[in-house]
Parts: C-alpha cells; sequence; structure tokens
C-alpha cells in the first residue's frame, strides 16, 4: 500500500473531530495514559495537542512549578478548566482531552455535553479498576499529589461506573 493510502486508511479512520475525556483515581496512570497517546500522534501534532487541546484542572493548583491544593479553589478551577475546554471544542480543535479524575458522572457530563454538540466523537477512557484494592494501594503509591491511601478508597468508593 502507497505511503499516500495508508495516510488516507488512517485518516478515515481517526475522526476529524475527537474528544477524550479520562476517568480514574489519582495515580491510575490518566496522564501517563494521556502522553502516550500524544506522543503517538506524531511530534508536529503532539505539540499542537499540548499547547492547544490537553486541559486538566490540576494545571490550576501550579505556582512557580508547585502543586498547591487549595480546596477552597477547586469549584473555580474546575470551571475556568471547562471553559477552557470548551473554547478549544468551539476553536475546532481536531484533539481535546480532559484530563481530569470525573470520579462521578456529573463531573464529566458538562465536558461530554458540549463535545457532542459540537460535532465531536467522545471517548471516555477509564485507567484502572477503582473498586480494586490493589489498585487503590498503587494510586496512593504512585500519585503525585500525596494523595492518601484513605481518600483514594473514599473516592473509589464514590465513583460511578
Amino acid at each position: 500500500m502507497s505511503e499516500a493510502l495508508l495516510e488516507q486508511a488512517v485518516s478515515d479512520v481517526m475522526p476529524t473531530k475527537l474528544a477524550i475525556i479520562m476517568r480514574g483515581l489519582p495515580g491510575s496512570g490518566k496522564s501517563y495514559w494521556v502522553e502516550q497517546f500524544i506522543t503517538s500522534q506524531g511530534i508536529e501534532q503532539a505539540i499542537h495537542i499540548r499547547q492547544h487541546g490537553l486541559f486538566s484542572t490540576d494545571r490550576y493548583f501550579y505556582q512557580q512549578g508547585q502543586y498547591r491544593f487549595n480546596p477552597q479553589k477547586i469549584g473555580q478551577y474546575h470551571q475556568a478548566n471547562l471553559t477552557a475546554f470548551i473554547q478549544a471544542l468551539a476553536r475546532k480543535e481536531p484533539i481535546v482531552i480532559c484530563d481530569n479524575t470525573n470520579i462521578a458522572k456529573w463531573e464529566f457530563m458538562a465536558y461530554e455535553a458540549a463535545a457532542k454538540a459540537l460535532g465531536y466523537q467522545v471517548k471516555v477512557v477509564l485507567v484502572g479498576q477503582p473498586d480494586n484494592d490493589q489498585h487503590q494501594q498503587l494510586c496512593a503509591q504512585r500519585n503525585q499529589h500525596q494523595v492518601s491511601l484513605a481518600h483514594i478508597q473514599k473516592m473509589a468508593q464514590l465513583f460511578e461506573e
């Protein structure tokens, strides 16, 4: 198969507008999955996605390169993240990603609804098994924000399929 035909076949399979909504406990590997996906898109597209199509509420908690979680800001930062995500959809970015925990369905419903309303194919990606004790322990060990095992277990209990 010629290179041009192969590229055409890939573009036929890959939707022109794709919204990816990540779900999973802190430390489950959501951001790792996102990074692997972005890297697989090629260097130019990867740079573009990182600059214009990748959205995470966590990024609002970074100040001078340090993660400083402030529970009083969570609502404001979630709203800012959703707004930025919707603006990317409105700009018709080809790939738009929400990299949040999205424990409850209501947490990602607005992302999903906006993407569908603007003609995007939506892919919800669950990383790990939130109800699995070993997975919860692994998440507690490797999450980057020092979320305790007890808090991860509480999040796992609240997780909606």
